[in-house]
């Protein structure tokens, strides 16, 4: 018995041989393995002549495709085969293309993403009475992004690059505001799910809002309240984990020092940014970074969240674009080391089950200005919820979402510090998944109002928008 199944082998290895290598061979070495074939009888005579006397031989001239062996052996030969030759899988997924080493020591995702938009009547929030009548309709490329991200050595040697191509720009700007520039690059050391390490610059680990990318927004664009509490993008390292996994306990928690000069910038002194997150998933699993419930929850996911920060420079905000100033308060050019100090606190709530989405979050932020001896303390947040109402009214299309957000900002006045005026926000939207998050247009409708607590006037006016995102 042994000695058949060696000689079975025998020929299947000379029929594999000459499937996969008649093509480059010679005549004379064709014919080798014709002989072996005839000599282990899996060929006769007969076709052993007639075979010799073709130019070119074909597997199904010996094998036909409905063979066993045709199916089988010479199949996962001709894979193994291709994989010893073109080491490199390629494939495309929810993170663009990606190329990986049949080993899975590497991995690279290369994705596209274009966030088209138009906005009337004027395309920023209007922070004081006098914006209200700067009408402005726009066209935009509001986020032109190349995202880069993968592993490499080890799965959990992680790493992320992300280039803004080209920023929009206002008529009295530089060109230079609009050149392509960095804005992530991040290497995780994720080995543990209970402790790793990320250091580069990211977004840090504060609020969802935030967080959450511009391509995974349920509204046009951030709320109100981002502008004046976000922290933004920052350079540094952070300690982060994910604890009791899958039980009442979850818990993910961060700790990170950063430079805090906002993106792209050395620090200028001997202070730094200290940030902190803790998250309660307490129904057992995660709540993902992402807005609206467009995976459909087949069960409630539910999440709580405190963060704090603390900083000294002269910063008093921060965006993509670095580190800024809030009304009232002078330039980071002009305004000198360690001069602002600010102390700020988040709490967050999140939740989505089966198409309904809800998250919300209050800020705290105190800036305390120690050449002139004042103190400033800045209160806003939102909620927001969103519905797939396909669920309950099938007419209704499947691919549709509808969201309201309320958003509120309590700040100091730009003229008068010591004044605090009040800003509202009252948005209704609508989602088109053509694709998920990574192909949808999103429409919005805003109803925005001033109180100015120094002129002791106030303002309202709408404002509707609408855009295209759309990943490759």
């Amino acid at each position: 018995m042994n000695l058949q199944r060696r000689l079975v082998r025998a020929n299947q290895v000379a029929l594999l041989a000459l499937c996969i290598g008649f093509a480059a061979s010679s005549h004379a070495a064709d014919k080798a393995l014709l002989d072996i074939l005839l000599g282990n009888r899996s060929i006769t005579q007969s076709q052993h002549d007639t075979l010799l006397k073709k130019e070119t031989i074909d597997s199904t001239d010996i094998v036909p495709a409905t063979s066993p062996i045709a199916n089988t052996v010479v199949a996962a030969e001709v894979s193994k085969q291709i994989d010893k030759a073109f080491p490199i899988k390629a494939s495309h997924g929810s993170k663009g293309f990606r190329l990986e080493t049949s080993d899975g020591k590497f991995q690279t995702n290369l994705q596209w993403r274009a966030q088209t938009r138009y906005t009337t009547p004027f395309r920023s929030d209007p922070r004081n009475l006098g914006a209200f009548e700067q009408d402005q309709s726009n066209f935009e490329a509001r986020r032109l992004r190349m995202k880069i991200g993968g592993h490499g050595y080890q799965p959990w040697l992680k790493y992320y690059f992300e280039v803004d191509l080209q920023p929009s720009r206002d008529t009295d700007d530089g060109s230079s505001n609009a050149s392509a520039r960095v804005i992530d690059y991040r290497l995780d050391i994720a080995k543990w799910d209970s402790a790793s390490i990320r250091l580069g610059q990211w977004k840090v680990d504060y609020n969802r809002e935030r967080v959450d990318s511009s391509g995974r927004q349920q509204f046009v664009e951030r709320s109100i309240a981002n502008r004046v509490f976000t922290v933004d993008r920052q350079v540094g390292i952070q300690l982060r984990g994910h604890l009791f996994k899958d039980t009442p306990a979850d818990m993910l928690y961060y700790a990170g020092v950063f430079n805090g000069e906002g993106r792209g910038v050395n620090n200028t002194d001997d202070s730094m940014m200290y940030v902190g997150r803790l998250q309660w998933n307490f129904l057992g699993r995660d709540v993902p970074l992402r807005q609206t419930d467009v995976e459909f929850s087949e069960r409630p996911i539910s999440s709580l969240a405190v963060g704090g920060a603390t900083h000294a420079g002269s910063c008093t905000r921060w965006s993509s674009s670095g580190c800024g100033n809030l009304d009232g308060f002078d330039l980071p050019a002009v305004a000198g080391a360690d001069r602002y100090e600010i102390d700020q606190v988040v709490q967050e709530f999140a939740f989505k089950y089966r198409g309904f989405s809800a998250q919300q979050e209050l800020h705290r932020k105190k800036i305390n200005d120690t050449v002139n001896n004042t103190r400033s303390e800045l209160t806003g947040g939102y909620v927001q919820a969103g519905y797939f109402f396909h669920n309950i009214f099938p007419a209704v299309p499947k691919p549709l979402e509808l969201a309201m957000r309320y958003a509120f900002v309590d700040e100091p006045n730009k003229t008068a510090i010591m004044f605090e005026n009040e800003r509202e926000e009252l948005t209704v939207g609508a989602n088109w998944f053509i694709s998920g998050h990574n192909n949808k247009i999103t429409m919005d409708f805003s109803r925005l109002k001033l109180e100015d607590a120094l002129l002791n006037a106030d303002e309202a006016e709408n404002r509707f928008r609408i855009q295209w995102d759309v990943s490759f």
